[in-house]
């Protein structure tokens, strides 16, 4: 018995745990949103799709207005997911109908709003273990390094850019990507 424990998580030392399955395309993700209801990426097939991390007590947080505004200037074109994470500085403590609430009444959100998830670490939700390893999303390897990265995935559904925490959602360097 003690042999076989040891050789177990000699396994999970050097290999890690096993993570859930990643599905190949971002289209295959379906996730629980805020209101309990859920996102179903294969409807944004043809518009390019805005993921970010978020959280309500981060000094990021006012891009939420920026967001909104992008997501309304580009509603034909463009979706974009919030993914509210408590990951860095527990600065999303919030349940899911808390950050609901917060989101309506603070930025007036309508875009997408998934349920809180880890977005780093042992934990990492399967939808961002695809952003952020190129084994799935075939871009890049990248980590979420603050609330409010974002990442870009195109028409195609392939990702294609990837924007710092501070990079403002209304930057030139965004918009250009999505008028791409």
């Amino acid at each position: 018995m003690a042999t076989h424990l040891l050789l177990m998580f000699n396994f999970l030392f050097f290999f890690g745990a096993p993570k859930g399955d990643v599905p190949k395309s971002i289209y295959d993700f379906k996730v629980a949103a805020l209101d309990g209801s859920t996102i179903d990426f294969a409807k944004y097939k043809g518009k390019k799709i805005l993921v970010v991390n978020t959280a309500s007590e981060c000094g990021n947080t006012p891009q939420y207005a920026d967001l909104q505004k992008i997501y309304e200037k580009y509603k034909g074109k463009l979706v974009i997911v919030g993914f509210p994470a408590n990951d860095f500085g527990a600065q999303e403590p919030g349940s899911n109908k808390e950050i609901a609430a917060f989101c309506k009444k603070q930025y007036s959100v309508t875009f997408p709003m998934a349920s809180k998830i880890t977005v780093k670490g042992a934990d990492k939700a399967p939808i961002y273990q695809w952003l952020t390893e190129k084994e799935h999303n075939g871009f890049q390897d990248s980590d979420v390094k603050w609330n409010f990265q974002k990442y870009l995935i195109n028409e195609k559904g392939e990702l294609v850019a990837m924007f710092a925490a501070r990079t403002s959602p209304t930057s030139s360097e965004v918009i250009a990507a999505i008028e791409k």
